[in-house]
């Protein structure tokens, strides 16, 4: 019979160390990334604190979590400089697991540990949001920043020192959000003016930018790994190897949280914005950009379109040619972060389905390449070929006939619409400022370079498109 995942079977696993952490958040995401972190500072005697979980909904993780002693396994699998990796670790970081729905003293006498520096949190996007009906006497408060303003009451109270306040939330600006919300809760619940000012002066709230992809639990190759690691873990969570932690704040956090130190990629900077604008234009747009082109042309996943020999060099095309020149980062570090992200796209454990990606195509390429296309027509007195190519390719793919749009009604009904002249669907999708906030016929030959592209592709395809691409300067 395979042994379990506990401390009576790996007693190597226990530690008494001091909770340093508050977590809001023990979901997948969370416990491959945060938690892996302060593993690997723990290893190298960098941090040498652990972690207390605050479930923030009512049906979480926690009961697993105790049967197998607040322990679960990382399985790493992907590339690394060009090389396999296959790593498993278990993760003994967690102290305690805290349902505040079911032991809100425990949660509230949590804020008086003494050793406290850290809150973290990822409670979805949805998680960072004001809710006029949260009270302070609840047990608990429905929202994250409701239960937070309480936690950090009860901290004030006991005239504690501030703590470092850094969600991981995918919304830009979540540190700035958090304090908002917070700041409004004092005073909805008319908290003493001693409280706001020891939030705007003893506790830093961070805006941070995350990046690791994580799979999660590996239902199809679970036995496998259950097999290969001699032990039944329900919990173990399979994340890329590559990892990015970009934290707006304080040099004084890579001595308090010595992330680099440990060999980590973290970046501690007074300004996270062009990290955020390269993550966007530099991982997200590479994937808005081919899954049109891809579709069209009869490819599946991201992995097949970088192992493809005329997909691959468009996508190297538009790396080098249209998007790096944009951005106002030091080309040698975003060459660097494109390599990888490159490698990433590569990784035959992921098969990314380009399906997926395509949801919501337009407000994606609204987001994640309009900026770069308008950027670079500004700056260059032309239209930038290779995302011309790729925005002709979505009007096409939004015909229906070769690739199933997946979006809003709305959006798919005028694209029906517009369709049904097809002469003039060009200027009537790029004039359409409901879909782009703007109206994309005033750039500079926009329009006539779309419409050559759009023609291309349907009299000769698109892999024949993305071969001619090859020839271009």
């Amino acid at each position: 019979m395979t042994k379990k995942l506990t401390q009576k079977e790996f007693p190597e696993t226990k530690n008494d160390l001091p909770v340093k952490v508050v977590q809001f958040g023990e979901g997948n995401f969370m416990r491959a990334f945060v938690d892996w972190q302060i593993q690997q500072m723990n290893k190298q005697q960098l941090f040498n604190g652990t972690v207390a979980v605050v479930q923030p909904i009512n049906q979480g993780l926690g009961e697993m979590l105790r049967a197998q002693d607040n322990l679960y396994t990382v399985l790493l699998e992907g590339l690394i400089d060009g090389e396999l990796v296959e790593t498993s670790e278990i993760i003994n970081v967690l102290d305690t697991v805290i349902n505040p729905y079911q032991a809100y003293a425990e949660y509230l006498a949590l804020a008086e540990n003494k050793d406290l520096e850290f809150v973290v949190s990822n409670t979805t996007e949805a998680g960072i949001q004001f809710n006029p009906n949260d009270r302070l006497e609840d047990a608990p408060q429905q929202s994250y920043p409701g239960k937070l303003t309480a936690f950090l009451y009860q901290r004030y109270q006991a005239k504690l020192p501030g703590l470092t306040i850094i969600p991981c939330e995918l919304i830009d600006r979540n540190g700035d959000k958090l304090k908002e919300i917070v700041l409004r809760y004092i005073e909805l619940w008319e908290l003493p003016h001693a409280f706001k000012e020891w939030i705007e002066n003893d506790n830093t709230f961070c805006c941070s930018l995350v990046d690791r992809i994580v799979p999660g639990y590996p239902r199809d190759t679970a036995k496998e790994w259950s097999e290969k690691l001699g032990y039944e873990d329900q919990l173990m969570v399979k994340a890329e190897p590559f990892m990015l932690w970009v934290i707006e704040g304080p040099q004084s956090l890579t001595e308090s949280l010595p992330l680099t130190k440990a060999g980590l990629n973290v970046i501690v900077t007074d300004d996270m914005t062009p990290y955020r604008e390269r993550k966007v234009h530099l991982l997200n747009g590479p994937h808005t950009a081919m899954v049109p082109l891809a579709l069209l042309a009869g490819l599946s996943t991201v992995d097949e379109v970088m192992n493809d020999d005329d997909f691959r060099p468009f996508i190297d095309d538009l790396f080098t040619k249209e998007l790096i020149p944009m951005l106002n980062l030091p080309k040698s570090e975003l060459d660097e972060y494109a390599d990888q992200i490159k490698e990433r796209f590569l990784n035959p454990f992921a098969h990314h389905q380009l399906s997926a990606i395509s949801l919501n195509s337009i407000s994606k390429f609204k987001a994640r390449l309009l900026p770069i296309l308008t950027r670079y027509i500004q700056k260059n007195n032309h239209v930038p070929t290779y995302l011309a190519t790729s925005l002709a390719a979505l009007i096409l793919s939004y015909r229906g006939d070769q690739v199933t749009p997946a979006d809003d009604q709305d959006i798919v009904t005028f694209f029906e619409t517009a369709w049904q002249t097809p002469a003039t669907v060009v200027v009537s999708v790029l004039s359409n400022t409901h879909l782009w906030g703007e109206n994309l016929t005033v750039l500079p030959g926009l329009s006539e370079t779309v419409q050559l592209k759009l023609d291309a592709l349907e009299t000769n395809g698109a892999r024949q498109v993305v071969q001619d691409l090859k020839g271009e300067k």
